[in-house]
């Protein structure tokens, strides 16, 4: 088929030669497609000014990217799309930097370690979730997380794994009955912490720090402030030592799970929390002028529209005074004791003001199972909200391209997600 056809042509245009920065940042807002930040910027806006503040995505932004995956569906996967980011090579959804029949995919950091550059991955999803597992491992299922979370320690290149650093959640999958991948990896020489407490125990590279069983917190529900920016400082700071340069790849995972709930709150916070790394990126490469900054989405989620059921308009107030998750709201209505307790409880968390009618379907809907329950509150929030959603999967929207420092403008214009990991990996070929 012509898309088929397409897809082979891309993988072999030639990328113009580039001068190559030492490090690269690379930052994947998993979900993030264009309307996310869209919201993101009415969401922030300063509303006692009489215009509406550009974002640090407004301010980075160069370019689109197609997302389809190497079938005819045109919409993607995480791990097909993440493949792609990983590797400059389309693959089946579900693949995780493998071909259709299984091959592996070399990926960036694979040939970074070859050519002697450090390695870090951060994610506020399980670290073998995957994103980022589709630039450490190969698999023929993203479901497979004991195999991948394996190969993340067993695959070595010189020696080592690929990465030298690994900051986010899962220790479930690397603490389990049958194998102590972090016993092994301290054998290695990894410095380890689960604590975020102890996260400045990690002094130097190889390191690893699980710091929940399987993702961080969501934003929203999460007592600790500015997670991902926080792994991302320490990242930097920690790869920083390296000769040859660095490849980072930074994964705002939850922007995703938001929008499969259909949850605007929830987005809006996990937005807010990759927005804070993308800053602590920025202000690296302001200091590490030999720096690539790049950002992007795998796909978009959800169908997010700002506006719906006719109306013209969008209130962002609304989503700003909810307190938590639809998920985190349906678990303590259902723990609530009377139904006057339960009412009480969700005025307080979100600040919405129900119609009899609304609040005995909330009360009804209390009896029934804590996911109908989430979802019911995370459809109030966007009808008092006018925040619209098409689907709780995936769409094959573009997404934004944004980049900042060394040769940022290559990433301007029209280009297929494909094309971002080939102008990169021929950056990371001209290590020396």
């Amino acid at each position: 088929m012509r898309r088929h056809l397409l897809s082979l042509s891309l993988l072999f245009t030639p990328v113009v030669a580039l001068a190559a920065p030492k490090n690269i940042i690379y930052m994947i807002g998993d979900g993030m497609g264009p309307a996310y930040l869209s919201a993101y910027r009415y969401y922030s806006d300063d509303i006692s000014t009489k215009t509406v503040e550009n974002t640090i995505f407004d301010e980075l932004w160069q370019g689109v990217a197609s997302t389809y995956p190497d079938d005819d569906t045109y919409v993607t996967d995480s791990a097909a799309g993440a493949t792609a980011l990983a590797t400059g090579v389309k693959s089946y959804n579900g693949a995780i930097s493998v071909n259709r029949q299984h091959i592996p995919i070399g990926t960036m950091m694979q040939l970074a370690k070859r050519l002697g550059k450090a390695n870090g991955i951060v994610a506020s999803s399980q670290i073998n979730h995957a994103t980022p597992a589709s630039f450490l491992a190969h698999n023929k299922s993203r479901r497979n997380y004991n195999e991948i979370a394996d190969m993340f320690l067993d695959y070595r290149i010189n020696g080592m794994p690929v990465a030298d650093l690994m900051l986010g959640g899962g220790t479930d999958y690397f603490i389990r009955n049958g194998r102590d991948l972090v016993s092994e990896f301290k054998e290695l020489g990894f410095q380890y912490t689960d604590s975020w407490q102890q996260l400045d125990t990690l002094t130097k590279t190889p390191a690893l720090a699980l710091l929940a069983e399987t993702a961080l917190p969501a934003a929203l529900n999460s007592k600790q402030d500015k997670q991902l920016a926080t792994l991302t400082e320490k990242a930097l700071q920690l790869l920083t030592p390296a000769e040859k340069g660095f490849v980072l790849m930074v994964e705002g995972s939850q922007i995703d799970w938001c929008g499969h709930d259909n949850d605007i709150a929830c987005a809006m916070a996990e937005m807010n929390d990759f927005a804070k790394a993308i800053a602590v990126a920025k202000a690296y490469v302001d200091n590490h002028p030999d720096t690539l900054l790049v950002i992007t989405a795998d796909h978009e989620t959800g169908g997010l529209s700002l506006g719906a059921a006719g109306e013209y308009k969008w209130l962002p107030d609304v989503v700003k005074q909810v307190k938590a998750t639809g998920r985190s709201i349906a678990k303590q209505l259902k723990q609530a004791g009377s139904d006057q307790d339960a009412l009480a409880l969700w005025s307080d968390l979100t600040s919405i003001s129900l119609n009899d009618a609304e609040k005995a379907e909330l009360l009804s809907t209390r009896k029934q199972d804590e996911d109908t329950l989430r979802k019911l509150s995370n459809k109030l929030v966007a009808k008092y909200s006018f925040t619209g959603w098409t689907t709780g999967g995936h769409t094959a929207i573009d997404v934004a391209v944004l980049a900042y420092g060394k040769d940022a403008k290559n990433f301007a214009g029209f280009q297929d997600n494909t094309q971002i990991a080939k102008k990169l990996i021929q950056y990371i070929q001209q290590t020396k």
